[in-house]
């Protein structure tokens, strides 16, 4: 007796004739990606639609890995005037999804006394996947004011919840410092060290010259509010709009650059320089928080479309949201379409006409194209839908 133990419809969703960017896999076609039990079952030109439970036509569209924003400030609470458990951060799946995003990572609002609230708060109770920088001072960022007292700094403290938290913690953070001490700086990177993890050093450390900074930073640790005209921190690009060698060089050693938009982070006057000569993000992290979203910044489909309008390829734009964040943030099991990989995924749709983007200086820059999520879908299930791509059609 033969019997063909092959079941008729062995998977539960089927995208079917989207244009697939997939920079790990190095794929950049027209494919079909079967979805079962919550990750990517197969991915190839053709796929049986009677083998899908549910089969969406993506026709017209890119379909991408889940983006990873490498900056956000998800630590939402309901303290007045505050970042960490504070309403100056907000809720991630209210604005994740929507954008294509299926990964957060919270810049270090939270140190090492207050994650656990966060996870329980926050993480434990969110679709969008959060992953976490942990700041290096003890309760973490709270009004965003620099402060100088190193007196909460505690690198043991900090090592054992890295320790328990690994899968989540994906490095240390240091920021918003007033002093003049290293003690903050080189604690973040010896923690980061011992645990084989990057620093995330932003701005706002104004008694550390960029040269410096940059000088201490070590191969894949990352810069964030890279292309930033303040007062508090040196530019990246010289009053004649030359990028600074030293700058090249630590590019060069190996020192990751990401955007990190947010409210103040993002300058034309830097970053369009700084592209035509080399010095390209490799991450676009948003600086998501209350004051950002609805200024320049919007979304990271917003960031992703600045560069796409300054002239970067699309293909580069997708791994810079995808594939880079991952490698940066040592969870190469996320942003590719690797057979077993989880099911995290954005379809865009690629718009054509007049568009204008804003930086933080409030300057327009005037493009022809722009990304918007179509559909997004989280661990094998659709949370987004602008369209109804997937919804059943009315009938009266």
């Amino acid at each position: 007796m033969y019997c063909v133990g092959v079941h008729a419809q062995q998977y539960d969703l089927l995208l079917t004739n989207g244009h697939v960017i997939d920079p790990k896999n190095k794929l950049d076609a027209t494919m079909d990606i079967a979805i079962s039990n919550g990750s990517i079952a197969k991915v190839e030109k053709h796929i049986a639609v009677s083998s899908a439970k549910k089969t969406v036509d993506v026709a017209g569209l890119y379909v991408v890995p889940g983006l990873i924003d490498m900056h956000t400030h998800v630590f939402v609470g309901s303290k007045a005037g505050q970042f960490a458990d504070g309403i100056y951060s907000v809720s991630p799946d209210d604005f994740s999804f929507r954008s294509g995003v299926t990964t957060v990572v919270d810049a270090g609002t939270a140190g090492w006394q207050n994650f656990p609230l966060f996870k329980t708060q926050v993480i434990d109770q969110s679709q969008t996947r959060i992953l976490a920088f942990i700041n290096v001072f003890a309760q973490g960022l709270i009004t965003g004011q620099a402060v100088k007292d190193t007196a909460g700094l505690n690198a043991a403290a900090t090592t054992a919840l890295m320790q328990q938290y690994n899968s989540i913690i994906v490095g240390t953070r240091i920021g918003h410092y007033d002093g003049a001490s290293w003690l903050p700086f080189t604690t973040a990177v010896d923690v980061a060290t011992s645990m084989h993890t990057p620093v995330l050093v932003e701005c706002h450390l104004p008694q550390y010259s960029l040269q410096d900074q940059l000088e201490r930073m070590r191969p894949g640790d990352i810069i964030t509010h890279a292309y930033e005209a303040i007062t508090e921190r040196m530019a990246v690009v010289d009053s004649n709009n030359n990028v600074r060698n030293f700058v090249l060089q630590a590019q060069q050693r190996g020192v990751l650059f990401d955007v990190g938009h947010g409210g103040a982070g993002f300058w034309f006057s830097q970053a369009m320089p700084a592209f035509r000569q080399g010095l390209v993000p490799n991450t676009f992290g948003t600086d998501l928080h209350r004051f950002s979203m609805n200024a320049g910044m919007k979304s990271m489909l917003n960031l992703a479309s600045k560069y796409l309008n300054m002239g970067m390829p699309l293909q580069d734009v997708i791994t810079r949201a995808t594939w880079n964040a991952a490698r940066a943030l040592h969870h190469e099991e996320l942003g590719n379409f690797s057979e077993g990989s989880v099911a995290d995924i954005a379809v865009l749709q690629l718009q054509k006409g007049l568009f204008g983007f804003v930086d933080a200086a409030g300057k327009r820059l005037d493009g022809d194209q722009k990304l918007e999520a179509a559909l997004t879908i989280r661990a094998g299930k659709i949370v987004w839908d602008l369209n109804g791509l997937a919804a059943q059609p009315y009938e009266k």
